[in-house]
């Protein structure tokens, strides 16, 4: 460590004592404001590993996690974000950025309580430590992942509609190692934690977490000082009003009561925008991403997914071609029949077959389709998933050699108002007769 380094970090030290001592982050952000606009991620690792050797107490040490959130909120309001309201999609992302930064921030400290703790020889004391940071990272890694969804599917797509390509590529690209990486450590700290590993084997696992600590935290920045200042420059009300009802439905990890950001206009997708980025837009843009995004000519994205004669369903467009296509291309096979119990659609897989049936059944009695003695059975499971008695029901039966599980569902329009009833048949011999050959064929992603 170099002596300006050494210098920064005890000043860095300083800082977080006065704030133990009572000091407001706001007065500690103006008496050290050219100090804390550039600290970096390592070196407030560096800073947490030297307050324990000085035994500082982890609830103090700790506050360098608010320290570094207010910081975050400093350099964001110099990126023209200070104003964004309560509630909107993009004051919730940030939001989960703070807690994944503070997060990432206590996995730090783990990090450094465990490397004192081998530093003095003490494996329990440091196997103590682990056993917290597995705890935490399993939290971390069902929150982190949450958030990047929303990035991956309602941010990036509004991008590469304007022809912004590279940037989505890169960021879920960095986003997927963290992803992958948090999997593998989590396992790595589980085994660890069970054989009471030795100390060599602990500081692999201790330099795997500070790695992935520093990846967490860049990935942050990149988000929080040119992503969403692009998108925040970039998008309209519209975009952000879908992009809220999607999010609603994929859940935050922050608390999202107290709204006071009411979208005017209507929700607008990716597919309905066929504009370029205006030179005004272009100007507000963060420097970093002017200079990634927009170095050659970007080609706005004029494809057009909607076709004459497409079927709008709520989810996307089909030509009737596309859905009986598609329907024989599902290994599964499905019979649907009205609310009065006839039936008006069938499927024939190309991939599983299932029951014999033939277009003679249309319009005939769901329970007729069955032999006599199960009628009145069919009928009685019919009725109780129409009634709601069961959300669904599940049957296993045998066809020849081939194992076959049959599920009956409701369906229901988007106010919940029956329809009919589902019969999906599906053929789960291989599964059933070789469960350990298609374990070894789970691949995980």
């Amino acid at each position: 460590m170099s002596q300006a380094q050494a210098s920064r970090i005890e000043l860095i030290k300083k800082v977080l004592k006065e704030l133990h001592e009572g000091k407001s982050l706001g007065e500690l952000k103006e008496k050290y404001s050219d100090l804390l606009s550039t600290i970096t991620s390592l070196e407030i690792v560096m800073v947490e590993q030297e307050l324990v050797k000085e035994g500082v107490p982890i609830t103090d040490i700790l506050k360098l996690c608010d320290l570094h959130v207010e910081l975050f909120r400093k350099a964001l309001s110099t990126r023209g974000l200070s104003n964004i309201p309560i509630g909107h999609p993009l004051d919730l992302l940030i939001r989960e950025n703070e807690l994944l930064l503070k997060q990432a921030d206590a996995l730090g400290l783990y990090s450094s309580l465990i490397a004192d703790a081998l530093s003095k020889g003490s494996i329990n004391e440091a196997l103590s430590s682990l056993s917290n940071a597995a705890s935490l990272l399993n939290t971390l890694r069902r929150e982190i992942r949450l958030h990047y969804r929303k990035n991956q599917m309602l941010i990036f797509p509004y991008l590469e509609r304007r022809g912004i390509v590279a940037i989505p590529r890169v960021l879920w690209g960095r986003e997927d190692q963290v992803v992958v990486k948090m999997r593998e450590l989590s396992k790595d700290l589980s085994e660890g934690i069970k054989e009471g590993s030795a100390s060599e084997r602990l500081k692999a696992l201790l330099n795997s977490m500070q790695q992935l600590v520093m990846e967490i935290t860049d990935l942050i920045f990149r988000e929080n000082k040119i992503l969403y200042p692009a998108v925040w420059a970039l998008f309209s009300e519209g975009e952000w009003a879908a992009i809220a009802e999607i999010a609603e439905d994929m859940g935050y990890i922050v608390e999202v009561s107290g709204r006071e950001w009411k979208p005017s206009a209507k929700p607008v997708l990716p597919f309905e925008i066929s504009e370029s980025i205006p030179p005004e837009k272009i100007s507000l843009l963060p420097d970093e991403f002017k200079a990634f995004a927009l170095s050659s000519r970007v080609t706005p994205d004029s494809y057009s997914v909607e076709k004459p004669g497409d079927l709008r369903l709520e989810t996307g467009f089909l030509t009737p071609e596309e859905v009986e296509g598609i329907f024989r291309s599902l290994p599964i096979e499905v019979t649907y029949a009205d609310s009065n119990n006839r039936v008006r659609f069938f499927s024939e897989s190309e991939i599983s077959g299932g029951f014999v049936r033939a277009k003679t059944i249309l319009g005939r009695r769901l329970e007729y389709c069955h032999p006599p003695r199960l009628e009145q059975y069919v009928s009685r499971v019919v009725e109780q998933v129409k009634k709601g008695v069961d959300k669904y029901r599940v049957f296993w039966t045998k066809l020849g050699d081939r194992v076959i599980r049959v599920i009956v569902a409701p369906v229901k329009n988007r106010e919940g108002g029956l329809l009919g009833v589902l019969e999906v048949v599906e053929d789960l011999t291989e599964v059933v007769n070789n469960p350990e050959e298609v374990r070894r064929k789970i691949v995980v992603l």
